[in-house]
């Protein structure tokens, strides 16, 4: 049978490409901006029907219909990085937290840590041999559905064609859905002043050549709005963001320098508007691989001048970072930020950097804090982080002992807040008496 015959056969509407999935069994969901939302719609409406469906995913936008109150003895979400969709779930318990690594999330599924039954998934149209591309998201659906006995699909014309290790025959899946509907979007916020003045302190580290991670969130992005004079960057990240295609076309970005996949853009996602999909669709400079490739630190580190760019919620005195918790309320996940800070530190002439704003949005409290709070997890040791960036500066913390990195999170912590840091360094014996060079101005 030809694979356009094979297709033909198996064309479902999304309430039969759904129907045969049973009781107790564990569906992953094409996760990011990818999310197959009429199968979900459609596995969500036999509520009642089914019992114990275990879903799994990251980091997955828009609806979540199987998170309703009431749904609980039908679905049960394990997520991976909760997003707003999710986190009410989460902490309500109606839903689980799973604490990973992204580049262990291929090992769940190739390993049977996770056992998947099904993968329902968002994939680009056949080329002329039969072959969809994941799209946007490459990075974790690829190896989960290649680990599920059944891969039902929408196939969606919109879907931008990616290259890389980005493909899928038509012979390996088992039920078709043609749709046409826009693909989810993530719109980042135009960066605060507060936002663009940590990025413009972030920025004076990095030179010529580097080869650029970004992480989510406005900081990270800011600071690409201050390498317009920087030639001969690379990129090496997880996620493709709405800054990337700016520094591509001015030339900023070309990858001549990188020693890992030189002239390539390597990534796992995009997480973005139409104009960044529109951008990536059959852009031979993009190559898109799944994250136990990209975002093994290994791989990572073989990128000369890596620099990882990362935010956090909170950072203590002694250097340890909180960025998946807000206390005991889980907010996001690990992601990749422990993959590329690490991969960055082996790198070299790496530069691993947490940059966040001294202060919460309303200026209530410090993010530079004496000690985590209460429940806060630990997503950065004390020893992963080289530098922590604020809109007050830049504070180095390799090869610093914990006084030396008191006093540098201090001189770089809100005015406001600095008296009462330094009271409770002294009060945890970390001056002693005596404040090194006087209280920083």
């Amino acid at each position: 049978m030809s694979w356009m015959a094979r297709y033909r056969e198996r064309l479902r509407t999304p309430a039969e490409a759904v129907a045969q999935i049973a009781s107790g069994e564990n569906v992953y969901f094409g996760s990011g901006c990818a999310a197959p939302h009429d199968l979900i719609a459609a596995l969500a409406a036999r509520n009642g029907e089914v019992q114990g469906v275990d879903i799994i995913h990251h980091l997955t936008m828009g609806a979540t219909p199987y998170l309703a109150p009431g749904m609980e003895e039908s679905f049960r979400l394990r997520d991976c990085f909760v997003a707003s969709n999710t986190r009410e779930a989460v902490n309500e318990g109606r839903a689980d937290y799973i604490p990973i690594h992204l580049h262990e999330m291929p090992r769940l599924f190739r390993r049977g840590i996770v056992k998947l039954d099904w993968a329902l998934i968002q994939v680009s149209p056949p080329d002329e041999h039969g072959f969809c591309s994941f799209g946007i998201e490459v990075g974790v659906t690829k190896p989960a559905a290649l680990s599920a006995r059944n891969i039902v699909v929408e196939v969606n014309r919109r879907m931008p064609r990616t290259l890389g290790d980005s493909f899928i025959h038509v012979s390996k899946i088992e039920a078709f859905v043609e749709v046409d509907r826009d693909l989810d979007e993530f719109h980042p916020e135009p960066p605060t002043d507060l936002e663009r003045a940590v990025g413009r302190h972030v920025a004076g580290l990095i030179g010529d050549g580097a080869c650029l991670q970004l992480g989510l969130g406005a900081i990270p992005n800011a600071a690409l709005g201050f390498l317009g004079d920087r030639r001969d960057l690379g990129v090496h990240t997880e996620m493709i963001t709405e800054a990337l295609p700016d520094l591509v076309q001015s030339g900023v970005v070309n990858g001549e320098r990188k020693t890992f996949h030189p002239g390539k853009v390597v990534a796992g996602f995009i997480m973005g508007t139409r104009r960044v999909y529109d951008f990536a669709h059959d852009n031979a400079l993009f190559e898109f691989h799944p994250t136990d490739y990209v975002n093994h630190p290994a791989n990572i580190a073989r990128n000369q001048n890596m620099t990882a760019i990362n935010s956090a919620i909170e950072v203590d005195l002694t250097g340890q970072v909180c960025s998946d918790s807000i206390g005991e309320r889980i907010h996001s996940g690990f992601g990749g930020q422990a993959d590329f800070m690490r991969g960055a530190a082996l790198a070299e002439g790496g530069l691993p950097i947490i940059a966040l704003p001294s202060t919460t949005a309303d200026g209530s409290r410090s993010r530079i804090v004496p000690v985590l709070s209460h429940g806060a997890g630990v997503v950065l040791t004390r020893a992963d982080v080289h530098f922590v960036v604020t809109e007050h500066g830049v504070a180095p913390m390799l090869g610093r002992s914990l006084r030396e990195r008191a006093e540098a999170l201090i001189g770089i912590a809100h005015p406001r807040f600095r008296e009462e840091l330094l009271a409770a360094a002294r009060q945890r014996g970390v001056f002693g008496r005596v404040w090194p060079g006087g209280l920083p101005a």
